[in-house]
């Protein structure tokens, strides 16, 4: 695991990857800074690591879409995959590499507070929670874009696709408002879900049957749940896209709460989206 940890930062600090990665982030911060801090003088950083957080949206796929797709497309991966180490330390490594290219502009970043304190109050244990939560937040996205990286050899598919799901995720509680709350509704959304289940499941193990039998059954599933007790469905669509929303839990740091709930399901997040990685290249490994 150390041993890819060091090749892929010695890749991304000889590219230009690290270096575009940490001007934007650095560039956006420092507009939020000037907006919020400064022009308007508000004491609240916080509020700017909210302003900054669509940004995530072009930043994470640039970050994320060559770490294993690229991999594929020159077939070095097969290099990977006869050294004496297991795909998990594959996965560990690359995503702790990511981890501290993410990392190193958001020391920069902790500095401001300090520097704002300087000529106003602010309030630093708010500043640096939802530094540490922007942090968090953002490392459950470079897991999502290493899981949506292992799929495809194309580094444009790859960033292309990572785009609207972070996009989506950034929107999904003002999209919620708009989507049907009917039980009707939300039961044809949660097979619409079975069925996107069932293609993740087919892409990884190329197991039609497989993924066929897992959307019968759970769509089945949904239906006879809905036949049963229709009123449970009564706006569970609109409840669950509040609750899968990354962004919307970073907020809560924002507003000066610290939320242990928002902490566990961001590292869920991560552990989650890293084992559907590993299974990826399982797959791939053992084709």
């Amino acid at each position: 695991m150390i041993a890819v940890l060091k090749h892929e930062l010695a890749n991304y600090f000889h590219s230009l990857t690290a270096y575009v990665f940490g001007a934007f982030l650095l560039v956006f911060v420092g507009i939020g800074a000037m907006i919020y801090n400064i022009q308007q003088a508000v004491a609240n950083f916080e509020y700017v690591l909210s302003f900054v957080g669509l940004v995530f949206v072009v930043i994470i796929p640039i970050l994320t879409m060559r770490v294993i797709a690229e991999e594929r497309k020159q077939k070095t991966d097969q290099l990977l995959y006869s050294l004496p180490i297991t795909t998990t330390d594959v996965v560990i490594g690359k995503y702790l590499a990511l981890l501290v290219v993410y990392l190193i502009p958001l020391c920069i970043v902790s500095v401001y507070p300090s520097i704002f304190a300087r000529y106003g109050e602010v309030y630093l244990p708010t500043s640096y929670g939802s530094i540490a939560a922007f942090f968090i937040m953002g490392a459950a996205l470079i897991a999502v874009g290493i899981f949506i990286s292992s799929l495809t050899e194309n580094q444009g598919f790859a960033a292309g696709i990572a785009i609207p799901v972070i996009l989506l995720n950034y929107y999904s509680v003002s999209l919620a408002e708009h989507v049907s709350a009917t039980a009707f509704g939300s039961a044809a959304a949660l097979c619409v879900f079975c069925a996107l289940l069932g293609l993740v499941i087919r892409i990884l193990t190329k197991d039609k049957k497989m993924a066929y039998a897992v959307v019968v059954v759970l769509a089945a599933a949904v239906w006879a749940a809905y036949i049963l007790n229709s009123e449970a469905f009564e706006g569970l669509l609109p409840n669950i896209m509040k609750k899968i929303s990354l962004f919307e839990r970073f907020y809560t740091f924002v507003s000066g709460v610290f939320d242990l709930t928002a902490i566990i399901y961001y590292i869920t997040v991560i552990v989650f989206f890293l084992f559907l990685s590993v299974q990826s290249l399982e797959k791939r490994r053992y084709n």
